[in-house]
């Protein structure tokens, strides 16, 4: 008996695996399209529309994926705070040399990023600002992103000799989202530069106090 011949004109299925790799490539539109827009316009300024208009994607693929406007933003922040983390950490860590080294390479790298065309400030200083301050929605994406920041700065300040790192560490923090805010609105990657002259002494009194502690010990 001949065999039957496969019916040709049923219509073609997409695999599970291709239907993930369009949703995860359809996901990284938005999240990029979301980003741009959020960090340029601000989020309440930007519609669904306009995201998915530079996305490229339809509105119901939105919904799909993130389900909600305020989810969308929720995945921006994650993902523009690691990104900005590994930045930002890898560019004090970059070279290597010690922890005074590390601490002042911080406003070059804020100064290389100031410059950037695409600078719009901090996502999440601008996501809190911008929203009802009583909500702790953003504001805890905000503190996370934060802590995990000044963690690494003050773990730097402890090797450098601080005899109080966490209170370096927030200090510096005060001076970096003070530079962020200052070039946003002035458009003036050279904020930095002023920046690095005011934590200066903070990071030069530290060092002092590590060398005397040496110097003493080696006198006993």
């Amino acid at each position: 008996m001949a065999k039957p011949l496969l019916n040709k004109t049923s219509s073609k299925k997409t695999s599970p695996h291709a239907a993930a790799g369009e949703d995860e490539s359809a996901r990284g539109r938005l999240l990029s399209a979301a980003t741009h827009l959020f960090c340029k316009n601000g989020i309440n300024a930007t519609g669904i529309d306009a995201i998915i208009g530079e996305a490229g994607t339809a509105k119901t693929t939105l919904y799909k994926l993130f389900g909600s406007k305020t989810n969308l933003v929720n995945a921006v922040l994650e993902s523009e705070g690691k990104q900005w983390r590994e930045w930002f950490i890898g560019a004090m860590e970059a070279g290597g040399g010690d922890a005074q080294a590390k601490l002042t390479r911080i406003f070059p790298a804020l100064k290389s990023w100031f410059a950037e065309e695409r600078f719009y400030g901090c996502p999440f200083i601008n996501a809190v600002g911008e929203h009802d301050k009583d909500a702790k929605q953003f504001r805890n994406i905000a503190l996370k992103h934060k802590k995990i920041v000044l963690g690494h700065i003050e773990k730097l300040a402890g090797e450098l000799g601080s005899s109080e790192p966490a209170v370096l560490a927030h200090q510096l923090g005060l001076i970096i989202d003070g530079a962020i805010v200052a070039a946003m609105i002035s458009r003036d990657p050279g904020v930095a530069d002023t920046a690095a002259l005011t934590a200066g002494p903070l990071l030069g009194q530290s060092r002092a106090k590590k060398k005397r502690a040496a110097d003493q010990l080696e006198a006993v």
